[in-house]
């Protein structure tokens, strides 16, 4: 079988030669567009299918939250710091040898993270399974213009997007499905066991049918650029996880101020190697003369710090602060995973008649749905159940795939040289980067509100546990010790860095209550009526007056990126060849 090479780097949009076309058979192609799709469905899958499962796995390893926002965080790094790098890879040593050698990993990766024994290992397991999808992500393009004819090709992008779409949005849903089923006792563990015969037999059909392609230009690495982008990066959002549950250490503060200094480094490194005519440059600093990637790269960091974040803070809330079982939360968000499939569809469509202006349609539609959600919460509060919530997010839904998947041709649409491939590498990295300080950033705001909003939410409960406590018989002096034993210890709660610890002032009170003289009867009613109510409805209140707040992190994300389309050049619709195959 020969080797094609294609004019551009991975990710490029150049026709394929006859050659890569004889390599498959018409039936064959398909197959082969399955097993590729199979890799992005479970690399964007895996960005957000834990965010469902953070209290069980939190509670199983006793993780600390920082902990747990790692398992999210650095596997969105370390996929992020990669992409560049292997697409460099597979335009040199070829797509579809990098993209087997990642998907053996990714899969192996996966079987660790569900046989983690404990978080440190769980954290260590994603890392390698996001470098493993960087080498992998940067492949699929390339192998879809080598294995389809011109005239096949928007079908398999249109496919791709619809992928790249559902992966982003399905991973709550199928993750809160996969542990209410409980297979064979696995619980969250499943998660990660799933992906394991989907990836052996992608392997299996990838070994057998993907044909083989390369690059032309320079065959060198950059190593030096691609070591100081990910220490650049590393340096930027490992502070934001885990800064403050460690108090902002020193270390964090000067990792944080280095960060754009050792960024800055990298482009000025890149810019070096890009002006030698021998230079082979990781990223060509000529496409910043691009509007429409530079634009792009802003967009592309802006929105994807929007929408992750936005899960995380909402599954958080309907599982730790109502109680909803991961299914169950994750059904909630069923009609935003639906209609994001919807939006998709139509977007092809929607570009035709408006061009560049679908993304901010797409961004205008997330602004009005989250901000129906808001209205919503704020409207019920802890009275809230979750099909209240569904006509908002339906329409928010529309909005995402009407901006998700037509996005990164509509940016490489404007892109005039002949580095559109590179480019796309690039914004695939900014998106991830995004997720990873979307998430990083949406935490910290988070935890704080829950912690300035505990004395309020407390209080809000406190005429109703004083009219428990007196039907119970407790008397008035009695009444305000129990009522401040309880504000005590729900802001001691919603304070502390771990929510899942019980703080001293929370045992004190069980304690209190068991060597009291009063009757057993009326234990049992202050019990209740601390523990079973007043915390519960405090806790509802807390969450979702600070799920409500920190949503103005997202609206902001929304309306920066409705703004920035502005700058964007004009295209021509017809220009968008690869609309519907977002990055």
């Amino acid at each position: 079988m020969d080797t094609v090479r294609t004019e551009e780097p991975a990710g490029a949009r150049a026709a394929a030669s006859p050659s890569g076309l004889a390599q498959a058979s018409h039936k064959a192609r398909w197959v082969v567009l399955a097993v590729t799709l199979s890799a992005v469905f479970m690399q964007l899958l895996d960005t957000t299918i834990t965010m469902v499962a953070l209290p069980e796995l939190q509670n199983d390893l006793g993780a600390t939250f920082a902990q747990v926002q790692l398992v999210v965080a650095v596997y969105s790094l370390a996929f992020a710091c990669t992409l560049v790098t292997g697409g460099r890879l597979g335009d040199i040593h070829g797509r579809k040898k990098l993209f087997l050698i990642g998907m053996t990993g990714f899969t192996l990766a996966s079987a660790l993270c569900g046989a983690a024994p404990g978080s440190t290992f769980l954290i260590l397991a994603r890392v390698f399974q996001g470098i493993c999808s960087g080498l992998m992500f940067p492949q699929v393009l390339s192998i879809i213009q080598v294995t389809f004819a011109p005239q096949e090709r928007a079908k398999a992008l249109g496919a791709y997007g619809a992928s790249v779409g559902l992966g982003t949005v399905l991973g709550p849903v199928l993750g809160g499905w996969l542990i209410d089923l409980d297979i064979m006792g696995a619980d969250w563990r499943s998660i990660f066991f799933v992906n394991v015969p989907v990836g052996l037999l992608a392997l299996l059909v990838g070994w057998v049918k993907i044909p083989e392609s390369k690059g032309e230009g320079g065959h060198k690495l950059d190593v030096v650029g691609a070591v100081i982008l990910t220490a650049g990066l590393f340096s930027l959002i490992l502070p934001l996880v885990i800064g403050r549950e460690q108090d902002w250490p020193g270390w964090s503060l000067v990792l944080l101020g280095l960060s754009p200094l050792v960024l800055l480094g990298f482009a000025a490194y890149e810019k070096m190697l890009t002006d030698r005519p021998d230079g082979a440059p990781l990223v060509p600093m000529g496409l910043f003369r691009e509007r429409s990637f530079s634009v792009g790269l802003l967009i592309s960091l802006v929105f994807f710090a929007g929408v992750p974040s936005y899960f995380m803070t909402f599954f958080l809330t309907f599982q730790v602060g109502f109680g909803y079982s991961p299914v169950s939360a994750g059904a909630v968000s069923l009609g935003f995973a639906l209609l994001i499939a919807v939006g998709s569809a139509r977007s092809a469509a929607v570009v035709k008649r408006l061009g560049k202006w679908t993304l901010s349609l797409g961004a205008g539609l997330l602004l009005i749905g989250i901000t129906g959600v808001m209205v919503t919460v704020d409207q019920v509060g802890t009275g809230l159940h979750g099909y209240q919530l569904i006509p908002s997010l339906m329409v928010a839904g529309i909005g995402g795939g009407l901006f998700l998947a037509p996005c990164t041709g509509i940016m490489l649409a404007g892109i005039k040289s002949r580095q559109a491939g590179s480019a796309s590498g690039v914004l695939a990295t900014a998106q991830q980067v995004g997720i990873a300080v979307g998430i990083a950033v949406a935490g910290i705001l988070f935890f704080g509100l829950l912690g300035s909003n505990a004395d309020g939410s407390s209080a809000s409960v406190v005429p109703q546990l004083r009219s428990d406590l007196t039907a119970a018989g407790v008397p008035a002096d009695r009444q305000e010790e129990v009522v401040k034993g309880f504000t005590t210890c729900f802001g001691d709660r919603m304070n502390q860095k771990d929510l899942t610890e019980t703080p001293a002032s929370c045992a004190r009170i069980e304690k209190e209550v068991a060597d009291s003289p009063a009757p057993p009867e009326v234990k049992e009613k202050v019990r209740a009526a601390v523990l079973e109510s007043a915390v519960p409805e405090a806790r509802k209140a807390n969450f979702s007056d600070s799920f409500a707040q920190v949503a103005f992190w997202q609206l902001g994300c929304f309306s920066l990126s409705c703004l920035l389309v502005l700058a964007l050049p004009k295209i021509r619709p017809e220009d968008v060849t690869d609309v519907g195959a977002a990055a």
